[in-house]
């Protein structure tokens, strides 16, 4: 048992060294061995039916006989951050104490690297528990710029990652993102527009433009996740820095033809944008 002592003493140290909890612990999220199941079966479903709502996600799970009624999918699809797309924008109500920035990307053509740059966060399994992931991904090139893993969604793991990526690739024109809380956050907003940085944001629960980062997810799934079952966070990391090296050097993207996505990227980069 960890005593309120030792958790407040870690917390200064984390202040201290500017570093979340999530990354210091590291620890897997919990859940009961029946929901980790039924999460990974709903995981994989989504992916294969983006647009299955909580509703008729439950129909999926009774059809197949799995005892996971709606109220408990729709907790657990919460809980994984799986919002399915709608073909029209959905009006849900924004938080009203975040700022909603316009979507900028409507007829523009994007046809350079470090035009526009998105990012997206996905639920990933372990075998006794589950992290999030959130990658910088360059939109043209489809190069993964900079990714984190953590245990918590606080924005505090989507920032490290977006500032990795400017410190190492310069600052895109324009960074469009969803509605999450995480995208919205102050910390998040201040990085961007610091460095002058457009910000354009989805219609919550629209569909046009997640499609590209879902199809990362969903090789990232199938062909590191869910063929290697990782025990612990470090081999987690290991695991998807290695898939992720693989993505950006070795693997051709259908969009450029014979290209990687790193060589889309150097063929097609502008010099880097120095602040004023």
């Amino acid at each position: 048992m960890v005593s309120r002592d030792h958790k407040l003493s870690m917390r200064k140290q984390c202040e201290l060294l500017q570093l979340s909890r999530s990354r210091l612990y590291y620890q897997p999220v919990g859940e009961t061995a029946e929901n980790l199941r039924f999460m990974e079966i709903i995981d994989k479903q989504f992916l294969e039916t983006p647009w299955y709502g909580s509703r008729q996600m439950a129909r999926h799970m009774k059809r197949n006989n799995h005892q996971c009624g709606r109220h408990r999918v729709r907790r657990l699809m919460r809980l994984m951050r799986l919002v399915p797309i709608y073909q029209e924008p959905n009006t849900s109500k924004k938080h009203p104490q975040h700022k909603i920035w316009p979507y900028l990307l409507r007829n523009l053509v994007i046809d350079r690297a470090n035009q526009v740059w998105c990012a997206d966060i996905t639920y990933i399994p372990m075998r006794r528990g589950f992290l999030y992931l959130v990658a910088i991904m360059d939109w043209h090139s489809r190069k993964v710029l900079a990714w984190r893993l953590s245990n918590s969604m606080d924005a505090d793991f989507c920032v490290e990652a977006l500032k990795e990526a400017l410190a190492k690739h310069g600052d895109p024109d324009i960074f469009n993102s969803d509605q999450g809380s995480q995208f919205t956050s102050g910390a998040w907003i201040d990085v961007l527009t610091e460095a002058k940085i457009k910000i354009s944001m989805d219609g919550k629960g629209a569909w046009r433009d997640n499609r590209m980062i879902e199809r990362l997810w969903r090789s990232l799934k199938y062909e590191c996740v869910y063929l290697n079952a990782f025990e612990t966070g470090s081999e987690m990391r290991a695991g998807i820095g290695q898939w992720l090296s693989y993505y950006n050097s070795e693997r051709p993207h259908s969009t450029h033809g014979l290209l990687t996505p790193d060589e889309a990227y150097a063929s097609k980069k502008q010099p880097m944008r120095i602040a004023a």
